[in-house]
């Protein structure tokens, strides 16, 4: 017999019922790509504009690192992960901090509007070489707000995101000089400044951003 809307005024049978529907698989659960604590975030490797400073020194170090922040708009600095900003002090924007934590994390607009993690860390060159800054969006993050790329061999591709951390690049550029940008995805140490040259390659599977002259140029991946 079918059961009737009188028949859950029994409050065991109200009970079993809620009781069901608690266990039952919750799979629209919305994902904030925000949350720093969702470790799903962090995952699948990371979207990147990777800097070659062309110094080892920590002031340019320093200088392109706040320049590189206020280009992406990046809201707060910290240096934990595995909790929310709310829940930690932020720390400041400086190479002491990439150098006590590691890396940095912050929120950041994506041009799609979504609000996503964000991360930064330094990788020292030593006498053997130049510094480089990777500022970062990981993908799981971007899965979670929707953002649509192409994939295809080992490469993820947006066109919308190369052309926002180019614009990030240009504007940091515009504060605090550098070697080379490059943008996609896993991209640091893909190209370097001496092999380059102040030449942009005609044939890119990534994105480039090259000075020459002092004037900043952008090359979109066009393979």
């Amino acid at each position: 017999m079918a059961e009737s809307p009188n028949d859950l005024e029994d409050p065991g049978r109200r009970q079993n019922a809620m009781a069901l529907v608690e266990a039952m698989p919750h799979d629209h659960v919305m994902t904030n790509p925000a949350a720093f604590r969702d470790r799903t975030n962090w995952m699948d490797g990371y979207y990147e504009l990777a800097i070659e400073i062309g110094s080892t020194d920590d002031d340019r170090v320093d200088e392109l690192l706040r320049a590189l922040w206020a280009a992406a708009e990046v809201q707060g600095c910290f240096g934990y992960r595995d909790r929310e900003p709310e829940e930690q002090d932020p720390v400041p924007c400086t190479v002491g901090s990439l150098s006590e934590f590691r890396n940095l994390y912050g929120r950041v607009r994506l041009p799609t509007g979504e609000l996503v993690v964000c991360g930064c860390v330094a990788i020292r060159g030593g006498d053997d070489g130049s510094d480089w800054l990777d500022f970062y969006v990981p993908l799981g993050a971007l899965d979670h707000a929707g953002v649509v790329y192409e994939t295809g061999g080992s490469f993820y591709r947006s066109g919308v995101l190369d052309d926002w951390l180019a614009a990030v690049g240009t504007r940091a550029f515009d504060g605090a000089s550098f070697a080379l940008g490059v943008v996609g995805y896993e991209v640091s140490g893909c190209a370097d400044a001496a092999t380059l040259a102040g030449e942009l390659p005609s044939v890119r599977g990534i994105g480039y951003l090259v000075p020459r002259g002092g004037v900043l140029r952008y090359g979109a991946a066009n393979e």
